[in-house]
């Protein structure tokens, strides 16, 4: 008999595609989401729920019948402040309640390697202290929080830390790297570009989770690093997508000072869309192990960064001339600002 599963950000970039993989699984969803689910190919199959995860009557509604939450939903770096520590921290604590009342089977909680700020050593461990930076960051850790204390009081709570995900409908920023690949731009990549960077295919994100929606309790009832297996560089892996551009073009290492400490004052100004744990980190290694997930949970990602970065591009191409840019979602380009006028040294 399916299970029938929650997902709070269901009409999101992680959202529709947990989605399309739990209805190829045989399952019920349903999907809890303030925007408008706009996606023909499932809506027949799925119950919509338009709502706020920090409305206690939306999430009441949502969650009658259920087995199986899994919290997607954030309000991600570009928002206001005040909007991420309401929907992170406040929304959580709301869909947990709700969980707690419908006593759900499980509730698997998608968290971010954001978690661990900016590192001093790597590879990142579950175990590593946790310093969240900006807004963003410090709102996962405190709803990381809220979750172990659900998990202390008997709930079966799996905790996943995914690095940043790619993959078919993910804009956001790697829209702006895509558009420059396809109209025959060089890009610029913070520092020498030989650091190692780890991200992960939106695909294998779904897989683990739903390794922690079905294996044993005792096995999945804990914290998990998500990440590729098989990554390089900045310099290596987005010039695989400038090479499947074709126009012969490189990637353009810049000096990391100073480009950052522009880059800090774009933000301040509101005109670039790159916030702080972007830009600061990008020059810098980035990796977590996964070793943990792939010996409790059996995790064996499919993707490398490079076949998760062509994958997210070729979706791009055959989609470019539906997008409308201007959120500030994943499911968006995201507006470039004072950054759209460097291509002209680019």
């Amino acid at each position: 008999m399916p299970k029938r599963y929650l997902i709070t950000g269901g009409a999101g970039f992680l959202g529709i595609n947990l989605v399309r993989f739990l209805l190829n699984k045989g399952e019920a969803v349903t999907s809890l989401d303030m925007v408008d689910f706009d996606y023909p190919d499932v809506c027949d199959k799925v119950r919509i729920i338009k709502g706020d995860i920090r409305s206690v009557d939306d999430v009441h509604k949502a969650m009658a019948d259920v087995d199986i939450v899994i919290h997607a939903a954030a309000a991600l770096p570009l928002y206001k402040p005040a909007d991420i520590f309401s929907t992170d921290i406040d929304g959580t604590r709301v869909v947990l309640e709700g969980a707690a009342a419908q006593k759900v089977e499980r509730f698997i909680h998608v968290s971010s390697t954001a978690v661990y700020g900016v590192p001093d050593h790597h590879p990142l461990l579950e175990s590593d202290e946790l310093h969240g930076v900006g807004p963003y960051g410090e709102a996962k850790v405190a709803a990381e929080k809220l979750c172990e204390e659900y998990r202390a009081k008997g709930m079966c709570l799996p905790i996943v830390r995914p690095k940043s995900f790619i993959g078919p409908e993910r804009l956001g920023v790697f829209a702006m790297f895509y558009e420059w690949a396809s109209e025959g731009r060089n890009f610029p990549i913070l520092g020498s570009g030989k650091n190692l960077y780890q991200y992960l295919d939106v695909e294998d994100l779904c897989a683990a989770i739903w390794l922690c929606a079905t294996l044993p309790e005792e096995r999945v009832n804990d914290t998990f690093n998500i990440g590729a297996e098989k990554y390089g560089t900045p310099k290596t892996d987005f010039q695989a997508v400038l090479d499947a551009a074709g126009f012969g073009k490189r990637i353009i290492c810049i000096p990391e000072r100073p480009a950052i400490m522009a880059l800090r004052f774009l933000e301040l100004l509101h005109l670039s869309p790159l916030y702080k744990w972007i830009y600061e980190t990008v020059g810098k290694e980035s990796f977590v192990s996964i070793d943990k997930a792939k010996e409790v949970l059996g995790f064996s990602p499919k993707y490398s960064n490079i076949d998760a970065l062509l994958r997210n591009y070729h979706w791009y191409m055959e989609n470019r001339d539906k997008l409308q840019s201007g959120g500030v979602s994943h499911r968006t380009p995201w507006a470039q600002g004072a950054l759209r006028l460097c291509k002209a040294f680019f």
